[in-house]
């Protein structure tokens, strides 16, 4: 569904709401020029010596760390991306009571930049950074600063506070995503096509009564009796 009705039917879910969670992946960013991953220009469709999909991993990172480092800061990096009308939204809905929390797969920290305070990051942050010897925090702009790889004063190697292929999620962050999901009356779905385990395997822990999806093109998994709207979140939530 798509159109004015689709939208005054979110309208009207929104003002009998009580407890919204929204669940959110790449395509929350792409409107602040943050390029996602599967779509026909997103990064899995790019060209590189590897595969985006084998750099981002655990591994890559421990044996080619020089190389994890060149791509991360010329593809992952972007510090001046500043929040659309999608996180906007989102925590103007927080800020009225109407927002419980947010699940994120991005680690941009828009959400935040935004002004949304309960946010679980699935997948961690750029924003937070440290030392795998000593754990030291490390700030973010010295490592788009630099080059190579980063170090700490301990002569550790810094890794970015995000979670790569072959690691798990954190659990805390896991069961805080679950139990907001799980309390919602109503859940959103927004700029994901929900390929991506065990996070997309979130949304099967919601018990409310309303389940709205916006994206671009139907999601992988199916989920019947929603309201799915096609199109851009944030073009969608500024209509509301």
């Amino acid at each position: 569904m798509q159109g004015e009705e689709a939208v005054f039917n979110f309208k009207k879910i929104m003002e009998r709401t009580r407890r919204a969670v929204f669940f959110g992946g790449a395509g929350v960013s792409t409107e602040s020029g943050i390029s996602d991953f599967r779509s026909e220009d997103g990064l899995y469709r790019q060209k590189y010596k590897y595969p985006p999909e084998r750099i981002l991993s655990h591994t890559f990172f421990t044996e080619h760390t020089e190389e994890f480092y060149a791509f991360y800061r010329d593809k992952m990096l972007c510090l001046a991306a500043q929040p659309n009308a999608a996180h906007k939204k989102l925590a103007q809905w927080e800020a009225e009571g109407k927002l419980f929390a947010v699940v994120t797969q991005n680690i941009d920290g828009l959400h935040q930049k935004a002004g949304s305070k309960n946010v679980f990051e699935l997948h961690g942050s750029i924003w937070r950074n440290y030392c795998v010897r000593c754990g030291m925090p490390y700030p973010v702009q010295r490592i788009a600063a630099g080059s190579g790889v980063p170090r700490c004063a301990c002569g550790g190697v810094v890794k970015p506070d995000v979670v790569l292929y072959e690691e798990p999620l954190d659990q805390s962050v896991l069961n805080g995503a679950v139990q907001a999901i799980r309390a919602a009356d109503t859940l959103i779905v927004g700029g994901t096509s929900l390929n991506v385990y065990p996070a997309a395997g979130l949304i099967d822990f919601f018990q409310g009564d309303n389940l709205v999806v916006v994206n671009l093109g139907a999601p992988a998994k199916d989920m019947r009796g929603t309201l799915f709207i096609d199109g851009k979140i944030g073009q969608v939530l500024s209509r509301l």
